[in-house]
């Protein structure tokens, strides 16, 4: 007989033997699914078990003089057992212990015609109440549950679940106005930013900072309203409708104080650009406000340079 007639006739004796013994891998697996986590079901075995069945009809010698089904329910049985043991998140140990106080839970349970608590299973079971909690958590963390509906009437536990996370406009949003209050805080004069930042970001007390500046605590609390209102005002205009920050000549009759503001806003406005100030990743790593803003660049500082004296 050629080579390939003998492999053809190989082939079709094992799908002789895997076809006739299919039956043989429901059975194990419905013998199996006592013993299943909740997060597996029968179908989970019933692919491992065809998987070794395969494999056993590949691998039997019929010299050997054992029945192909009991060869093939051994290899068969193991798969299955691996697989629940590679699905379960619980440690054999846990397993064991857990078994061991099941039955103990049982038969103090008959015994009591209640449920035994902590203090009667570790005296029943040899443990310590602190080893018996340790074993039932451990088992409820190895409890999975399905977020997908298990009956026709069931929306699943999916349908419960919040995300408390923004929507990407509202995060888009939130990363800019975050983007400009960072622009705000950095350019502010250098006495008041410096208020501003210990007050509000590093929780400094306003002794602390007054001693720092050299001046009295009143005129510490001065520097603090005067930072808080200039940020007001760049993010007023800056995010409103139709701000055009910088934009147009600056009005003569508003004055020194007026025009110091318009180019501080002015300022903050080019101080980075739409996709910098605009970076929702930060904002959504909680990196879109730093206590310790960088130094614009001279150039930016320039309009406003007299009022950064404080």
């Amino acid at each position: 007989m050629s080579a390939p007639a003998r492999t053809t006739e190989a082939a079709k004796a094992v799908e002789e033997l895997v076809t006739s013994h299919l039956p043989l891998v429901g059975h194990i697996a419905r013998e199996a699914a006592a013993r299943l986590p909740r997060h597996l079901d029968t179908d989970d075995l019933y692919g491992a078990g065809a998987l070794a069945l395969v494999q056993a009809a590949q691998s039997f010698d019929p010299t050997l003089g054992v029945p192909f089904a009991r060869f093939a329910a051994t290899r068969i049985r193991g798969a299955m057992i691996d697989q629940m043991r590679q699905r379960d998140w619980a440690t054999r140990s846990v397993r064991s212990r857990a078994r061991a106080l099941a039955a103990v839970t049982e038969e103090l349970t008959r015994a009591l015609s209640r449920m035994p608590t902590d203090a009667e299973l570790a005296a029943a079971s040899g443990l310590t109440e602190a080893e018996v909690r340790q074993v039932h958590e451990g088992t409820d963390r190895a409890a999975l549950l399905s977020l997908d509906p298990l009956a026709s009437d069931d929306d699943g536990l999916g349908a419960h679940l919040v995300d408390h996370s923004p929507r990407p406009e509202e995060a888009l949003v939130a990363a800019e106005r975050a983007g400009y209050l960072r622009d705000a805080i950095a350019e502010l004069p250098d006495r008041v930013r410096l208020v501003v930042t210990g007050y509000y970001l590093e929780h400094r007390p306003l002794t602390e900072l007054a001693d720092e500046l050299g001046v009295t605590q009143s005129r510490a609390s001065q520097l603090r309203a005067e930072g808080l209102d200039l940020l007001k005002e760049a993010l007023s205009k800056l995010l409103s409708d139709d701000a055009r920050a910088g934009e147009g000549a600056l009005d003569e009759s508003d004055g020194v104080r007026a025009r110091r503001r318009d180019a501080y806003v002015a300022a903050v406005a080019k101080r980075s650009t739409i996709r910098g100030r605009a970076d929702v990743q930060a904002y959504l790593d909680g990196a879109a406000l730093s206590a310790k803003p960088a130094a614009a660049p001279a150039s930016r500082r320039d309009p406003h340079a007299a009022y950064r004296a404080g």
